[in-house]
């Protein structure tokens, strides 16, 4: 999703000119995850619509103001921008999920991953989080010659706490990055 939103340029960039020295993997459920929280924004995004299609009624309705002929307009302009974006963002993760898909190794989630999962909770505030966490640590040793970093932008659970550290360094996961700017510049100080 930062890619689909526009957070995270270089994250793009970094699918479309993949280095053959760099292998991506990703766990399957992360492209399930993204679909539902596109959903989940698209239900805020159709709300915030609805509001402003209402301002806009109703702006229109004021038959005394002098400005409202202007303030409808731009507020009609917004919406189009508006709704533009709306398919930019589906747009982009379309085209990321495809990239992903397409040069991306998958984890594939599996009946021992779950089980650990649901039997060892190293994430409690969030059963996804902690199935992507048990997916990773599942994948991670299956390499142990290989230099691993770990990429989320999401801070909260995977930075945070210090069990998931713990657990990732374990696995032999030995960098994580929030950012794919910061990513790219460890990765050209490799070289």
């Amino acid at each position: 999703m930062s890619i689909a939103t526009g957070r995270e340029a270089e994250a793009i960039m970094l699918l479309r000119d993949l280095s053959s020295s760099v292998q991506l993997v990703i766990p399957s459920i992360c492209y399930m995850e993204s679909l539902s929280a596109l959903e989940d924004e698209l239900k805020r995004q159709n709300y915030f619509k609805e509001q402003l299609s209402h301002q806009i009624s109703e702006t229109k309705r004021d038959v005394t103001s002098e400005q409202v002929a202007s303030l409808s307009f731009h507020l009609e302009e917004s919406l189009i921008y508006y709704r533009n974006r709306i398919d930019e963002i589906k747009f982009r993760l379309r085209e990321a999920i495809y990239m992903l898909s397409q040069k991306a190794e998958m984890i594939v989630l599996n009946t021992e991953i779950i089980e650990a999962s649901l039997n060892t909770t190293i994430i409690g505030k969030d059963p996804t989080d902690n199935l992507i966490l048990h997916c990773i640590l599942s994948h991670a040793p299956l390499r142990p010659t290989e230099t691993k970093v770990f990429l989320s932008g999401n801070v909260k659970e995977f930075r945070k706490l210090p069990e998931v550290q713990d657990a990732l360094l374990e696995a032999g996961i030995t960098k994580y990055f929030s950012r794919t700017e910061d990513f790219l510049g460890w990765l050209q100080s490799q070289s």
